[in-house]
């Protein structure tokens, strides 16, 4: 029985150092991705900002970063660890000082305008019935209200005021010929590339954070391991010497 007791302790001893030599490699990894990060961010020069106060800010305001707070947690439903956004180190290199740029950058873009011009009259079957109803409306320019896109209407030459109105990419009608010019305009490759580059930050810290947590677990594993190969190990070492002596 002691003998059985001292070869499942050393077995178990030798998991657990396996185990833990495996979470020092994790670990090692880890620090090498965290410093790619942070290289990453750095090359970027992107900073948040803050005042004296330590509180976000958006062109120098609170209220824009409190609203950029909101559609960051609110709308995109993004958990925003607070320890994470550090007015000492404003680089960003945290999945959270990612988003921030990103909800930034949305938010001005679903709050914004965009000026479409016209150069040539256009007739606009909006109902889809293959004819404009005579008593269409006509519009010279000015700003136009997006919820009328399904109905008729007469574009003369002119600029126009085309609100997003909290509209994404697919929040637009793509034919029509205010909206559509529109829709590519607020929502341009630069601001899906932004959105792209900064998804990539967002989506490696995440990882990291993982894997920091994977390192973790795998290191008390390998612990315990040792700790009860050790006990077994101890057992069989009592079991070995009580025979000893009976014999």
């Amino acid at each position: 029985m002691g003998r059985r007791l001292r070869i499942t302790g050393v077995l178990l001893v030798i998991i657990g150092i396996v185990a833990l030599g495996a979470a020092g490699y994790a670990y090692m990894q880890l620090q090498s991705g965290a410093g790619a990060l942070q290289g990453f961010s750095d090359a970027q020069g992107v900073t948040l900002s803050y005042n004296e106060d330590g509180e976000l800010i958006d062109r120098g305001s609170t209220e824009g970063a409190v609203a950029i707070m909101a559609l960051l947690k609110d709308d995109w439903k993004w958990p925003v660890a607070e320890g994470e956004l550090n007015p000492d180190d404003p680089t960003i290199d945290t999945a959270p000082e990612y988003m921030f740029p990103m909800a930034t950058i949305a938010n001005h873009t679903l709050t914004g305008t965009q000026t479409v011009v016209l150069t040539e009259r256009v007739e606009w079957d909006g109902d889809g019935d293959e004819t404009v109803a005579a008593e269409a409306p006509v519009y010279t320019g000015g700003e136009w209200d997006p919820s009328t896109d399904g109905a008729d209407a007469i574009f003369e030459p002119g600029v126009y005021q085309v609100p997003v109105n909290g509209r994404y990419w697919t929040g637009f009608n793509r034919l029509h010929p205010l909206d559509g010019p529109a829709r590519e305009q607020a929502w341009s490759g630069t601001v899906h590339g932004l959105f792209a580059e900064l998804g990539v930050g967002a989506t490696t810290a995440t990882a990291l954070q993982l894997a920091q947590g994977v390192a973790l677990v795998t290191a008390l594993m390998g612990v315990g391991f040792l700790v009860l190969g050790g006990g077994l190990l101890w057992a069989g070492m009592a079991r070995r010497h009580e025979d000893t002596v009976a014999a």
